[in-house]
């Protein structure tokens, strides 16, 4: 364990955390489930801007594997990674396939908001009947996402408590929300704004792990 790996996955998870809670909160239109006709308009009246807060949320997924990644490489060497490897391994499966997901809504959004311009809500609504599928499809991608990250965090969890190189809280924390994240996916699979709360907190998560990484870093240097 180096002072640079620390500090270098410390910066990813902090920028990771921003870029997906920022993208996410400044959009003034958020897809979920299934688009509403008029969400397009919306999106078409703040174009630019809505797409990238889109890229910058979606990004956020990308840089989220790169922190795992990063933390894999402060706990080389130590048995504990037999458990913090799988952790991470899961965790950034769960960030990718929820990434696709998102990638989904602002690909279709951005189609939509320029390909319905000026047409009537009824258009809107043939429009939207003939993404079904695809949506159906794209659902599937981000509670799979949700479960995949939450029991990634709960494997993880167990990892860094027996790795003992951050403070236990920070643990404790990722295995809670693991948990809340995968009870609320599965058994409220069809409510997805019921997550919400947990994004944020997750957000939150990796802010914190984040600092407490630069921190325990910018220490080791010293």
């Amino acid at each position: 364990m180096t002072a640079f790996a620390l500090k270098m996955s410390g910066a990813l998870f902090v920028a990771a955390a921003v870029m997906l809670w920022l993208g996410w909160t400044l959009l003034r239109v958020r897809p979920s489930g299934f688009f509403v006709p008029r969400q397009f308009a919306a999106i078409r009246a703040d174009y630019r801007r809505w797409i990238w807060l889109y890229r910058v949320h979606i990004f956020g997924y990308i840089v989220t594997i790169m922190g795992a990644a990063a933390l894999a490489g402060v706990v080389d060497g130590q048995d504990a990674r037999v458990v913090i490897w799988p952790g991470l391994a899961v965790l950034a499966v769960g960030s990718l396939v929820g990434g696709l997901g998102a990638a989904f809504y602002y690909y279709m959004g951005a189609w939509g908001a320029l390909d319905l311009e000026g047409r009537s809500e009824d258009e809107g609504a043939r429009f939207i009947a003939g993404l079904k599928v695809l949506t159906h499809y794209a659902t599937c991608l981000v509670r799979f996402g949700r479960v995949f990250f939450g029991f990634g965090q709960l494997v993880l969890a167990a990892g860094l408590l027996l790795a003992g190189v951050l403070p236990g809280w920070v643990a404790f924390a990722a295995g809670l929300l693991g948990v809340a994240a995968i009870g609320v996916t599965m058994a409220k699979p069809d409510e997805l704004e019921r997550y919400r709360p947990i994004f944020r907190l997750n957000a939150a998560w990796m802010l914190v792990l984040g600092l407490v990484m630069l921190r325990v870093g910018v220490g080791a240097s010293g």
